[in-house]
């Protein structure tokens, strides 16, 4: 689980792994294109907006951009969100999952962010994966999958 060892920056730009953030603990890992746009500001809002559910399960939810800390910051404070936020400026982390990549827009190739969501179970390790979502609806979405994961859990 190479991914665990890739650093990122937190909201106060200090340096962490992956490995720091999530060992422990049910994590919704969301890779996103860019702070303070329409669907990210969606998809931002919709996870914020389900927090305490979230919460209530043992499950931290944190979204992931190329954006800066300081950007990250003032997206967190204009939205009143309650994700966490991570920073990878290189789009190392981005890559090792798979949520960078070439995309296509009016008929244009392009290399960028693939919307993408993981769950990590408290062992670090991916046990659920979306590629390429929708923004709008999507927290829902993982909110029930996230569900079924810890309910399997419990009873395995």
């Amino acid at each position: 689980m190479e991914y665990l060892d890739v650093k990122v920056l937190d909201e106060e730009g200090e340096e962490r792994t992956l490995r720091e953030l999530v060992l422990g603990k049910w994590t919704i890992l969301y890779f996103y294109p860019k702070d303070n746009t329409p669907g990210c500001t969606t998809e931002a809002k919709e996870f914020s907006g389900l927090s305490d559910e979230f919460k209530e399960l043992g499950v931290q939810v944190i979204g992931v951009s190329r954006d800066s800390p300081r950007s990250h910051r003032r997206f967190k404070e204009r939205h009143a969100l309650e994700v966490q936020l991570l920073s990878d400026p290189d789009g190392r982390l981005h890559k090792v999952f798979g949520a960078w990549g070439k995309k296509k827009s009016y008929g244009r190739e392009y290399e960028g962010v693939i919307r993408s969501t993981f769950v990590l179970n408290p062992e670090g390790e991916i046990v659920w994966k979306k590629i390429n979502v929708r923004a709008k609806g999507h927290a829902a979405k993982v909110l029930e999958e996230v569900k079924k994961l810890i309910n399997r859990e419990e009873y395995s």
